[in-house]
């Protein structure tokens, strides 16, 4: 059957990828010139399934008035006139509760570890390079209730069989010896040696590249404009350079799937939380991490992307400002230079942001909807590129009518319903 993809993001062109592997025509429609120009263009580079969690969670609501507080602040909000933003937060705020956190937890965590391993299948089949590589992730706790906090997550990671470890001062040095510089700015971490980093944007536009050699159709510079509907199902695609016709629609347009879905009476509960990111040249080797850091006190990732450092985090919810504040870059390179100074070079550096599509309870929205040709991969957050993999085969199965290979039913949109 043909289907048709609508975004090029890292979750679009997977999903194009394991339908066309299983037979399928596929085309893919983005407005973008090139894939991966959006929100997977300048990630934080980590593929931490170990580190799936929801951002809801116990303690959150007293957390977040704190963070407000801060210098280098992981939360901004900004307030404005917005019912999709204050909806958002209100249904957020319910999930903030042990129960919640302990179910959506478990749910993320199942499809980002399936995901880890069909990534390494499909680097394995197709040789693709993206500055990976597969040495772990660090969490670095620099008090002890951060380090205490962290049973909860060991947990799950334990009924999951995920490998980790405890590590002291000297733990976490011998896994990242650039930290030796800032010994005294931490107390300890949780290292996970099966998680891995690498460039989404890099490797999304390699199997974009692969695709299209293979027959897949990538209409790009093709705004979509509105979805068709007749006689109950998707008739076809407007898009500004004329219609698109299939069998089976899938939205995986990230935080502007649900304006394209509110006219059809889809109303997904997805919000876009901006994030931000600086990547800049090695200076010195030995001082630059080796992998991927978590600074659990600034909520940053700080990731070895080849000869270049990324560093990627902060939550903003302020709809979809695109503006660059230089207070959000200064907090970047606070980060970078206080865990590891010296290690990246001051000029150069490139600012960057991007909307993350944020469920209110964390798993993405991976599934079918009540129109029966339309189809949902959305919502990954800030793991898109963590469950990229998982989601494009999971919906795949879906469409193929096969049994998916782990359980699926709780990431589709009835859920919501169910709660």
């Amino acid at each position: 059957m043909k289907v048709a993809v609508l975004g090029a993001g890292v979750i679009g062109v997977t999903t194009a990828y394991y339908l066309h592997r299983a037979g399928h025509e596929v085309v893919v429609i983005d407005r973008q010139p090139g894939a991966a120009l959006e929100t997977s263009f300048a990630n934080a580079g980590e593929i931490s399934p170990g580190y799936a969690s929801p951002w809801a969670a116990p303690g959150i609501p007293l957390k977040a008035m704190r963070w407000l507080m801060m210098r280098h602040a992981p939360l901004i909000i900004r307030p404005r006139l917005d019912m999709a933003m204050a909806g958002w937060l209100y249904a957020m705020l319910r999930n903030c509760n042990a129960t919640s956190y302990a179910l959506n937890k478990t749910r993320m965590v199942r499809l980002a570890e399936f995901s880890r391993d069909q990534l390494v299948e499909l680097r394995q089949t197709l040789a693709i390079a993206y500055d990976h590589r597969s040495l772990g992730t660090l969490q670095l706790f620099r008090t002890a209730a951060q380090a205490g906090a962290s049973a909860k997550d060991i947990a799950v990671l334990e009924h999951y069989g995920v490998s980790y470890q405890r590590l002291d001062q000297d733990g976490c040095i011998a896994f990242e010896p650039g930290l030796e510089a800032s010994r005294d700015r931490f107390i300890g971490g949780l290292q996970l040696p099966g998680d891995e980093t690498g460039d989404c944007h890099l490797f999304t536009r390699q199997l974009a590249a692969y695709l299209a050699g293979k027959g897949v159709e990538f209409r790009y510079n093709n705004r979509i404009e509105k979805i068709h509907v007749e006689r109950g199902q998707i008739a076809r695609v407007q898009t500004d350079k004329g219609m698109v016709t299939a069998d089976r629609y899938v939205v995986a347009l990230a935080a502007h799937g649900p304006a394209l879905l509110r006219p059809l009476g889809i109303d997904i509960p997805v919000y876009p939380v901006k994030g931000y990111s600086l990547t800049a040249q090695i200076a010195d080797p030995s001082r630059a991490p080796v992998s991927t850091l978590l600074d659990e006190t600034c909520k940053i990732a700080i990731t070895r992307l080849g000869d270049r450092i990324r560093v990627g985090g902060m939550a903003e919810i302020s709809g979809f400002s695109t503006d660059l504040p230089e207070r959000r870059r200064a907090t970047l390179v606070h980060c970078l230079s206080d865990l590891f100074p010296d290690a990246a070079r001051a000029s150069g550096m490139s600012f960057w942001s991007g909307f993350r599509p944020m469920t209110p309870d964390g798993p993405p929205i991976v599934g079918p909807t009540e129109i029966p040709n339309l189809y949902l991969n959305i919502g990954h957050g800030t793991l898109g590129w963590t469950m990229a993999c998982g989601s494009g085969h999971l919906l795949n199965s879906l469409i193929s009518g096969e049994p998916p290979a782990i359980e699926a039913g709780d990431l589709a949109l009835t859920r919501y319903l169910r709660s």
